[in-house]
């Protein structure tokens, strides 16, 4: 999945933090609802404007951030 076409970032909307598709609801959001449980379906289902696939785009921009993290060693 290329989450680039379903994430977007504006300085404009939610302080330029990553949404789903230009609307108010963020990565972060997402990713919330998922760690305390919520499941797919659940989310999809409080939020109907919402897609299987943006579901599967925070999990994919999430991993990439991830991938791209390198820690700074402590001395």
């Amino acid at each position: 999945m290329d989450y680039r076409e379903r994430i977007t970032i504006d300085p404009d909307l939610r302080g330029g933090k990553p949404c789903i598709r230009g609307m108010r609801i963020t990565v972060y959001d997402i990713l919330g609802y998922l760690a305390s449980g919520m499941s797919h379906e659940e989310i999809l289902s409080d939020f109907p404007y919402l897609e299987e696939e943006d579901i599967l785009a925070s999990l994919a921009f999430a991993a990439d951030i991830e991938r791209r993290f390198v820690a700074e060693p402590s001395f």
